[in-house]
């Protein structure tokens, strides 16, 4: 599988990437996402290469649950050991995605999997809190990529991608 390198020169914009108004999101979960620091993970960012055999999906599920929802996952994930992946890495894989590891195409309990990258929050122009996820669709045999609410819920087929540090 091996090593992919991230160019941390040019950050990622998410206005460039997914359309104008989308932000990083700034601040407290409960603020208007416009002031504080960026909310991203430091761990993640200061990666310059991702050994892409080492990645982790975590569903970040309690024994019993069905699902959370995204902020929960967050929550949870926040403690872990794990390093979120950010969305400029999220990026580099989308702009080779013949690096995009065989396994992350494989279905979750029947399921289309759907890999997030909690590492950056975004904003979307109307103030509300997503973040971006990758899946594979076999039938039209390509990748496909999204941006999703972080309010609403995740089960065990939206892991999250997480990194060796």
């Amino acid at each position: 599988m091996g090593q992919i390198s991230i160019n941390r020169s040019n950050p990622f914009n998410p206005a460039e990437f997914i359309g104008a108004g989308w932000t990083i999101w700034r601040g407290p979960a409960d603020g208007n996402g416009l002031q504080g620091e960026e909310e991203q993970d430091a761990r993640s960012l200061a990666l310059t290469e991702v050994d892409l055999g080492g990645v982790i999906l975590d569903a970040a599920l309690s024994a019993g649950e069905n699902s959370t929802s995204g902020e929960e996952r967050l929550r949870r994930l926040a403690v872990a050991s794990g390093v979120k992946m950010d969305a400029k890495i999220f990026q580099t894989l989308w702009e080779n995605k013949k690096m995009i590891p065989e396994r992350m195409k494989e279905k979750t309990n029947g399921n289309i999997t759907f890999v997030f990258a909690d590492g950056t929050i975004l904003r979307s122009p109307s103030g509300i809190r997503y973040s971006l996820y990758f899946c594979w669709d076999a039938d039209y045999r390509e990748w496909f990529w999204d941006s999703y609410w972080l309010a609403d819920d995740r089960d065990v087929h939206d892991p999250s991608a997480l990194l060796a540090s």
